[in-house]
């Protein structure tokens, strides 16, 4: 898949996230936002701000930050390589979700490590 064709549908992506996060905004309560600034904003300006008003726990925000690195990736010329090992991701991984980080093998030790994580602090 080229770049262009890659950079395009995370494009899409990108707008579909920002139109959800707009209206989780909007069910919290926060009339005082204008959304048009959320539109508005560059991808690190936002994710700085989701974290400003605590939604950084929600999926969305997680979207985001995945979509923000994978953009990264592609404009240094790393898109598809995994960010673990930095062996190249399965095609049928980047294709179920263009965002994905890790290669099978990391994702499962990576899973492993977080639920082990989750039982610590509970």
């Amino acid at each position: 898949m080229k770049n262009q064709n890659i950079r395009a549908q995370l494009s899409q992506i990108e707008i579909t996230l920002r139109s959800k996060i707009g209206l989780e905004l909007i069910q919290q309560h926060f009339e005082d936002l204008q959304l048009s600034i959320i539109q508005q904003m560059d991808l690190s300006n936002l994710i700085d701000y989701l974290s400003e008003l605590k939604l950084a726990d929600c999926c969305l925000f997680e979207r985001l930050m995945r979509l923000d690195a994978a953009l990264c990736q592609l404009d240094l010329g790393l898109y598809g390589l995994c960010s673990d090992c930095e062996s190249e991701i399965e095609a049928s991984r980047l294709q179920s979700d263009l965002t994905e980080q890790r290669c099978s093998v990391c994702a499962s030790r990576y899973n492993q490590e977080h639920r082990h994580e989750l039982r610590l602090t509970h």
